[in-house]
């Protein structure tokens, strides 16, 4: 199951033990006295107490709500790439490279290998370089760059004389 998965299944764990939980405190079983005579005789106490089956439902409640808000407090922040001993940066970026890597794939053969090389470069690369590695005008590389900054992929900096091209 995926994290999105795992997420979603987890809040609705939580939001359907909560409301089970709040039903049942809110709906006690009346205590009810018989006294058997000539006549059965019911007198109504007034109080209201809960059975070992409501006890047994709230106390299940109350363990679910426990455990779906460890996993989305807790667990949920620690993805698989921490746990196999990568640090938080270095899995916040495999996870971008495998967005990127995405998205590559619905863009045309220019302007794939133009997103490719930004990539490639650890998100940060500048404009001259693109032109020198792909060989391609300055002019096309920039219009290039143009449509892939109008489409929120990349971000264009001025730095001195040039430009850096970086990843969003």
């Amino acid at each position: 199951m995926k994290s999105k998965g795992k997420i979603a299944f987890a809040m609705v764990l939580f939001v359907v033990a909560a409301f089970i939980l709040t039903l049942k405190i809110l709906t006690p079983s009346p205590v009810n006295i018989y006294i058997q005579g000539s006549e059965t005789e019911k007198i109504d106490t007034g109080l209201d107490s809960f059975s070992l089956a409501d006890v047994v439902v709230m106390l299940t409640a109350m363990a679910v709500i426990c455990i779906s808000a460890m996993y989305l407090l807790f667990f949920d922040s620690v993805d698989a790439n921490t746990l196999r001993g990568e640090n938080a940066g270095d899995a916040i970026l495999n996870d971008r490279r495998k967005r990127w890597q995405e998205i590559s794939k619905t863009l045309k053969n220019d302007e794939q290998m133009i997103y490719e090389m930004v990539i490639n470069s650890d998100g940060i690369i500048e404009q001259s370089e693109i032109v020198e590695m792909t060989g391609f005008s300055k002019s096309n590389v920039s219009r290039i760059l143009d449509l892939l900054e109008s489409r929120g992929l990349v971000e264009r900096k001025r730095r001195g004389m040039g430009n850096i091209v970086l990843l969003r």
